[in-house]
């Protein structure tokens, strides 16, 4: 399933910086950056839970925000894009580090 994770980390508090730089390590663990706080991620339900849970111990629930959007295992005919910097497919395209 596709799961879109939105992210808003204060980082006008000590940590904050720290905290953003986690965040974003966990989400890139998971799937790709589309935009600058926002990856896309295909995980199965036991990957979901792992990458809610991590993202749950990291921020501070009175300053920062984290949104799950699901698009289900159907997402390619949910996602439209325009503009530079397209994104893989995630099930299609390979990545070879």
């Amino acid at each position: 399933m596709m799961v879109l994770v939105t992210y808003d980390v204060s980082v006008t508090d000590d940590g904050g910086q720290r905290r953003l730089r986690r965040v974003a390590k966990v989400c890139k663990n998971y799937g790709q950056r589309v935009q600058k706080s926002v990856f896309e991620c295909v995980v199965d339900p036991a990957q979901y839970i792992e990458l809610k849970g991590q993202l749950d111990s990291i921020i501070n629930k009175k300053l920062d925000s984290l949104r799950f959007y699901h698009l289900g295992a159907n997402w390619q005919h949910r996602v439209e894009h325009l503009g530079v910097n397209s994104a893989l497919d995630l099930e299609r395209d390979t990545l070879i580090l």
